[in-house]
């Protein structure tokens, strides 16, 4: 068994505000175990942070490239988080 946790910050590119992508997201993550939270960026996209079990966030990661229906993904960045400090649940943030 794998108790690996791992943090990363995803960033979402595509047609992802507008469609729920960030309740979709908050769903998914708390689904999934995760901690972290979601927000929407200034340039269209939308930023996650999350943090759990190695294969929650790999398959957290997977969902993010999907979106929620509406939406259209066109690339995720992921950035591994080395030191973090996680909040208590998942939200959506400003």
């Amino acid at each position: 068994m794998n108790d690996r946790k791992r943090a990363v910050q995803a960033c979402v590119h595509g047609r992802v505000q507008g469609v729920g992508y960030r309740m979709w997201a908050r769903g998914e993550a708390a689904g999934l175990g995760l901690v972290g939270w979601v927000r929407n960026e200034r340039d269209g996209s939308v930023t996650a942070w999350l943090a759990g079990a190695d294969a929650a966030v790999s398959s957290m990661i997977e969902r993010l490239r999907q979106g929620p229906a509406g939406a259209s993904v066109t690339r995720v960045d992921v950035e591994e988080i080395e030191t973090w400090t996680a909040p208590g649940d998942f939200r959506i943030v400003a």
